[in-house]
This record gives C-alpha cells, structure tokens and sequence, in this order.
C-alpha cells in the first residue's frame, strides 16, 4: 500500500524528498490559511512570521498535491517530516482521506494546525498578514519568499487561491 502525504504550502515546491508520484488532489473539511505564527523557519519568538496550515471547517475543501513515497523510504520520510513539521507541535500529524484528480481515493498523512496551540492565529485580516508576512524573517527565509513561492507553484498546478493572490500583490506593494 502506498503512503501518500498532501502538500497544501511548502510541501507542494519544497517536499524534502523525491516522490514517486505527484497526483492533485482535493481534501474535504480543511481550508488553507495564514494561521499559524511563524517562530522558526519564517519568523522569530521575538518576531513571528506567518505560515499556511489547514484549518479546519465541514464545508470547506482544500486543492493541493498527493505525493507518492517511494516504497521502502516510508520510514526515513515520515521521520523528515516529523522532524519538520512538528518542531512546535503546532500542526497535528492526521491520516485524512483524499481524492485524486484521477478518481482515486487514499488516505494521506497531512498536517493540519491545532487550533488550540499558542501559535494558532486563524482569522486574522489579509491586511494584517500582508503586514506580518511583509517584514517577518526566520530561519528558512523571508516570509514573503515562502508566500511568493506558494502561490507560484499552486498557480503553475492550475490551483487557484484568491486569497494567496491578493496577498502576493499587497506584500509586493508593501516590500516595494
């Protein structure tokens, strides 16, 4: 049986390992957002960023990438991705169920945000996070790269995220 992980952010340019397949994929009950405080990789404690996580709503679907683990890598990727998805413990690892473009559906480990960490900032106003996302650096980047390079690739996979788009216009105006 294939292990699959969904990319909704930085997984979908920047997985950390070689997939053996890459499927679009669509996940019931989860929006993407800007809803978690970057305090490591694209923002400080002093100076948090901010970062995509799913956050979760029943009406809501969430477009992104199924990424095929290579069989007999299953271990040494699921470790990675531990190692780099939990260093909060802000995101929560979950098996959730997917649909390929293709028809298929598979279960997937995803991360999704607890809603009750400290770092958990949902609802927050696209002004304010362009504001934040503008100025924040951590220890990956500028959380503007990490922004700009979302959107591009979700762009290049023809998913469309309305919000992401504004936001790379009104961070480009802000860092201009």
């Amino acid at each position: 049986m294939t292990m699959w992980v969904f990319g909704y952010g930085s997984l979908v340019w920047n997985p950390g390992f070689e997939p053996s397949a890459r499927e679009l994929a669509t996940l019931p009950g989860y929006h993407r957002s800007f809803c978690m405080r970057s305090i490591h990789h694209r923002g400080t404690e002093a100076e948090p960023g901010l970062v995509l996580a799913l956050d979760e709503y029943p009406e809501a679907v969430c477009r992104g990438i199924a990424l095929a683990v290579a069989e007999g890598q299953e271990d040494s990727v699921l470790a990675y991705l531990r190692e780099r998805e939990l260093i909060s413990s802000a995101y929560l690892e979950k098996n959730l169920g997917l649909r390929l473009d293709d028809g298929r559906e598979v279960e997937a480990v995803t991360y999704v945000v607890d809603a009750d960490h400290v770092q958990y900032c949902g609802g927050i106003a696209l002004e304010e996070q362009a504001q934040i996302i503008s100025q924040a650096i951590g220890g990956r980047g500028p959380n503007d790269e990490y922004l700009y390079q979302t959107q591009a690739h979700l762009a290049e996979l023809g998913i469309s995220d309305p919000d992401l788009e504004w936001l790379v216009k009104r961070v480009r105006s802000l860092r201009a």
